[in-house]
């Protein structure tokens, strides 16, 4: 039933509203049919401070307007809205205020009829956080609604405080009236300028002042090599207005309210860019209290508790629209996220203005990766080339495929193995000549001092591209609980408390403020997380080393098997150790997945404070546990793999009658590259190709089909004109970076920790990493929602993960090359046994004598093919002859070997590490003309203070002027540069939650 008179509509209790039918309008443009305004008269009610009011008879001018929020307007969907409006995909309803955050949730109702006379059509309402609100009892686009459950009641109770507390920080909203049965309503949130310059002081985000200055480049041989440079690269530069200007920057300063005569502030509306704009409506959202939801703090613990169901920020349009329109998307798509510019820099500057520093950072990081990759990759096809060429000249190899010398070698297992002449592996060893030369051990130290410039020249790009974005001297900003965190302190007070739980909720609120001040969890709160996380990782980590003994016993039995058939014995081998290595593969995917998932659960119940806390404990337990699983099975066949055999006659046996494996004739270092190239590119092919492009598809592919049954609760108009919150809500959420780095820092230790036995593992990394920037960028532009901008200086802990492997791979190439290849019994060989200086007579230097009598009963070669009785077989180690007076004990050169091995890893490390140690030395982390400019930015913007200052006590202290028309020119400059502090008329001092207009 219609009311003619002042209707109260309850939004909490204690806190009534006033329904107005008085029109309100809003940057002077007059009211639009069918609206009208919810409006506050009188004084504020109790727990409402901070919203603005007034008399509702007072017309809403373009300056009351600003000043206080437009509260429930209600839209009726069947009047016309102007062609201007219906394109606006961005802004309210009204085309003028911009979507700078959005907040989705879904409702359902449990019984729902039209009343008479409804349109049957969706309603829109601008809203300060009242939902629900009834416009007009009887009208014409009435609807009631069924009873909802306790739980959506209870939730809708908590929706509505939590948005009724955004309007009491200062934003707008405006929301989709709930007309279905079921969906999805979205809550659009705005911030006005006062609130944004609240804000941003409070945040200390740099922004420009009026003041530029030229950026000078070193001296005049700089000069000239910097503009050629430039020049060449020109078809390379990505076509985007960051790289037109790069000599002049703007010099930058904290915003400050006091200090608005600084800033060159043409246009309120677009001095904050749209990143920064969500950054700040997203902290308030972080900090932004909910007593009905037991106090919970923040969005991210509503949508942990289903209240809501996402939070995201607006991308800047469509990316691939047929108009002419340019945004700072489809600028991005066109110039960085497709595959046809894959020879383009990376827009860096665009990249983090889009998407925030910490995005930013990481595709920096990943581009300056990429192209490193580049010299080592020429480097790693060189030296494979050198093997290549020289393969005829490897006098090792030529003696063993000598037909003429003809080593008969002892069985390679008891029984069904028969004795064979070491020719037949003349193959292998000649393929183990292209990664078993001198040229490898070259390449092991330079890339070992590769990954020393690569980390230093990035902690030099780090502090260049710090200072451009003007993130020197930034401070940690307040992490909040998270609310995992905040569950667990308030179940322990609970339990401490000798309250009821009601009480102990009622009082809640009085001592939270004291939660914020200790650590409520102590460690033995803790202890049994950590517990369960030892036990765990050692568990997951026993878990992998079992798995690779479960492959080794797969390929002794499968060898022993293959051996007993005449038609497989000849490849038994081969077949053995691919076979091997794709299993090796296929558990290496499986289990990260797996232990992806284990290590967010054990970091969960670890329940640290802060998210940044959660990650950084995340990514040290993925990658202790990822590590081990693409690295182990690599170690096995790198350091292990027929260490362990004995000798004929006393063969180390697995099971009854299962020999441990030996190395091929031609050495383990073969295999090891065999073995580290398949799961290296099997990795990276099938993460790419099935993870990263395949599984988001088929993803988007389910929501497809998803909203197409859902199709009879939409709006066919809508759904033929989606707004873009319903674009991006059908996006995937954003998940963080850790499973790119993830991805790439295992990358990097497969370049670097084993690239003595595989040389060409930096071009295949490369090949890879040209599609991975722009599977990523394409990802980040096209499928996912716009992440929330993040300031950060570095890229925290994953530069000491990266400096780790970097000093480990020193290490472990120091073994490859010493314990796997034979570069150092070649070398004892060639300097202390040859007669000649050369390696003639090295492969029978190498063999040791077996008397075949000696054998074990049973263990003899059944129906040998051999005609000749054989009395002696050769076998590959250094022991005395059984003619010698200690028969098949370790010899002499067997010692002379081991000490030249550990000597070559002791001088080989310390040669590397001091190498590295001064390459650090001499490239500065910071580039000098960087630390130039930034003490010439301090000197300038000191000038540029006490020139305003200045220029402000002038105008000040100067006579009034008149002007023709009566104004006072000279203090209303005045007055505009003063403080906002100040008091002046229609500025409101406000303190907490009340707000300054500036």
């Amino acid at each position: 039933m219609a009311s003619e008179g002042p209707e109260y509509i309850p939004l909490l209790p204690g806190s009534p509203r006033r329904l107005s039918p008085q029109a309100g309008t809003r940057e002077g443009q007059g009211p639009k049919h069918g609206q009208q305004y919810l409006q506050t008269p009188g004084p504020r009610a109790p727990g409402l401070q901070g919203s603005s009011s007034r008399d509702p008879g007072q017309p809403c001018g373009p300056e009351s307007a600003r000043s206080s929020s437009v509260i429930n307007n209600y839209l009726d969907a069947n009047e016309p809205v102007s062609l201007e409006a219906r394109l606006s995909r961005m802004h309210f309803h009204d085309n003028q205020r911009k979507v700078d955050y959005v907040l989705a949730y879904h409702y359902r109702k449990r019984g729902m009829h039209l009343a008479q006379g409804f349109p049957g059509h969706s309603l829109a309402i601008v809203s300060n956080g009242e939902t629900g609100k009834e416009p007009h009892a009887g009208g014409p686009g009435d609807i009631e609604l069924g009873p909802l459950d306790a739980l959506e009641e209870e939730r809708k109770e908590q929706r509505e405080e939590f948005e009724h507390n955004l309007m009491e920080a200062g934003l707008e909203l405006e929301k989709d009236l709930e007309s279905k049965s079921q969906g999805s309503v979205f809550v659009r949130i705005h911030a006005p300028w006062q609130v944004l310059a609240r804000e941003a002081e409070f945040l200390k985000i740099k922004v420009p002042t009026k003041k530029m200055y030229e950026i000078k480049a070193g001296g005049s041989i700089a000069k000239k090599f910097s503009a050629a440079l430039q020049k060449l690269s020109s078809p390379l530069q990505p076509r985007v207005p960051e790289h037109s200007n790069n000599k002049m920057k703007n010099l930058s300063y904290p915003f400050s309210r006091e200090k608005m005569y600084l800033y060159n502030i043409q246009e309120k509306d677009t001095f904050f860019d749209n990143a920064t704009r969500s950054r700040i409506v997203h902290e308030i959202l972080k900090r932004t209290a909910c007593s009905r939801a037991n106090n919970t703090m923040g969005i991210n613990s509503l949508i942990a508790n289903n209240i809501y169901e996402a939070a995201y920020p607006l991308h800047d349009g469509e990316y691939n629209s047929p108009e002419d329109d340019m945004n700072d998307r489809k600028l991005l798509y066109q110039e960085w996220a497709r595959y046809g510019v894959f020879y383009k820099f990376q827009p860096i500057d665009l990249i983090r203005k889009y998407f925030g520093e910490k995005i930013g950072l990481y595709f920096a990081w990943l581009g300056l990766y990429t192209s490193f990759l580049i010299p080592s990759s020429v480097i790693g096809v060189i030296v494979f080339l050198y093997g290549c060429a020289t393969i005829e000249e490897d006098i090792p190899s030529r003696e063993m495929c000598d037909q003429q010398n003809a080593f008969i070698m002892c069985p390679l297992c008891d029984k069904s193995c028969d004795y064979w002449n070491l020719s037949s592996a003349c193959g292998t060893a000649r393929a183990s000549h292209l990664f078993d030369n001198p040229a490898t051990v070259f390449f092991s130290i330079f890339m070992a001092l590769w990954a020393t410039m690569f980390l230093e020249n990035w902690k030099r790009l780090q502090m260049r591209l710090g200072y451009f974005w003007d993130l020197t001297g930034i401070e940690e900003e307040e992490e909040h609980s998270r609310p995992e965190y905040e569950t667990k302190v308030r179940e322990k007070m609970l339990k401490e408390s000798n309250k009821s739980a009601v009480q102990k909720l009622e009082t809640n609120t009085t001592e939270s403020g004291h939660e914020d001040d200790e650590d409520k969890l102590t460690w033995k709160d803790r202890f049994p997380g950590y517990l369960m996380n030892f036990a765990s990782i050692l568990f997951m980590i026993a878990l992998t080393f079992s798995i690779v003994f479960g492959v080794i016993v797969y390929r002794i039995t499968t060898a022993a098997a293959l051996s007993l058939n005449k038609a497989t014995r000849s490849n038994v081998r081969v077949t053995v150790t691919a076979t091997a290595v794709i299993i090796n593969l296929v558990v290496i995917l499986i289990l990260d997945e797996i232990y992806g998932a284990v290590a967010k659960w054990l970091t969960k119940i670890e329940v640290p404070k802060t998210e940044q806390t959660f990650e950084e404990r995340l990514i040290l337990k993925a990658f202790l546990l990822k590590f081990v699983n693409a690295y182990s099975p690599i170690f096995y066949v790198a350091f292990f793999k027929g260490r362990f055999v004995g000798r004929p006659g006393s063969y180390v046996y697995v099971f009854d009658g299962y020999r441990m494996e030996e190395c091929a004739p031609g050495g383990c270092l073969m295999e090891l590259c065999i073995q580290l190239s398949i799961i290296m590119l099997g990795k990276q092919l099938i993460q790419n190709n099935i993870f990263e492009i395949g599984v988001p598809k088929l993803k988007k592919l389910f929501r497809k089909l998803k909203d197409e049954t859902e199709a009879g609760e939409t709006d066919s108009a809508h759904s033929k004109h989606p707004e873009q919150w319903d674009l991006d809500y059908s996006l995937e959420p954003y998940t963080g970076l850790t499973p790119e780095y993830m991805e790439m820092i295992i990358q990097f230790g497969f370049v670097t920790l084993f690239v003595a036995s595989f040389p060409l593992a930096p071009v295949f990394a490369l090949l890879n990493n040209v599609i991975e920037v722009r599977l990523d960028a394409k990802k980040f532009v096209t499928e996912l929602r716009r992440p929330d901008a993040v300031r950060t200086k570095d890229i925290g802990i994953w530069f000491d993960i990266l400096s780790g492997i970097g000093k480990f791979s020193v290490i472990s190439n120091a073994f490859v090359i010493a314990i796997t290849s034979d570069f150092i019994p070649r070398l004892v060989y060639q300097y202390s046994y040859s007669h000649n200086g050369t390696l003639h007579g090295f492969v029978n230097h190498t063999l040791s004598f077996f008397n075949v009598s000696q054998l074990k009963e049973g263990t003899q070669p059944e129906n040998s093919q051999f005609d000749q009785e054989v009395q002696f077989c050769r076998f590959k180690d250094y022991r005395e002859p059984p003619w010698a007076p200690n028969p098949y004990e370790f010899s002499k050169q067997y010692w002379f070997v081991l000490s030249a091995r550990l000597a070559f890893v002791i001088i080989f490390q310390n040669l590397v590490m001091f190498l590295s140690v001064l390459v650090d030395w001499m490239i500065p982390d910071i580039p000098t003309d960087i630390s130039d400019q930034i003490k010439k930015e301090k000197s300038l913007l000191v000038d540029f203070f006490l020139k305003e200052e200045h220029e402000k006590l002038k105008l000040m202290d100067e006579p009034p002027l008149r002007s023709p028309g009566g104004g006072d020119r000279s203090r209303s400059r005045a007055a505009s540069s003063a403080p906002s502090g100040q008091s002046q008329p229609g500025s409101v001092m406000s303190s907490g939650s009340r707000h300054t207009n500036v």
